[in-house]
């Protein structure tokens, strides 16, 4: 399992000892995007659904989210996040949604994970919000973008 920072000498999974780590600061940046019909997009951008605001009830659940991840994530520390932020853009070329979640934290260890939880939740948010209208979308393309601070420096998908 070498390389493999979340499993100890045995194979067993175990949580990251960051204790001997500098606090620094440090971001992530993520996206992924939700593909829909032009109606449904409409029904989204004219504010027509039926359970409200799509995009500001999707933004909150992100931001709810990105808090929460250690709760999700097994292995994931909770840390003492002090920004996100999460912009959902209405795109006709898809046609669809994109998502993009900043987060940032001063810290012992990074906040990707809080990133692509946060434009993970805020899919399924806007998914759940309109599927009763469109069963066929699909949630595509979450992944880091960038990455800042720590040991490790900075990561920029290329």
């Amino acid at each position: 399992m070498s390389g493999l920072s979340h499993f100890d000498d045995q194979g067993q999974a175990h949580m990251v000892d960051v204790s001997g780590k500098a606090v620094t600061d440090r971001m992530a940046v993520a996206v992924g995007a939700v593909r829909m019909s032009v109606e449904t997009l409409a029904l989204i951008t004219e504010g027509r659904a039926k359970k409200g605001d799509v995009l500001a009830v999707a933004r909150l659940a992100g931001i709810m989210a990105a808090k929460k991840t250690a709760d999700l994530i097994p292995l994931c520390h909770p840390l003492p996040i002090t920004k996100v932020a999460l912009e959902l853009t209405a795109d006709a070329s898809l046609p669809g949604v994109r998502i993009e979640a900043t987060v940032k934290t001063s810290g012992q260890t990074g906040v990707e994970m809080e990133a692509l939880t946060a434009v993970s939740v805020a899919a399924l948010t806007v998914y759940d919000m309109v599927k009763a209208v469109e069963k066929s979308m699909v949630i595509d393309g979450i992944r880091l973008i960038l990455k800042d601070g720590g040991k490790s420096g900075r990561y920029e998908a290329k």
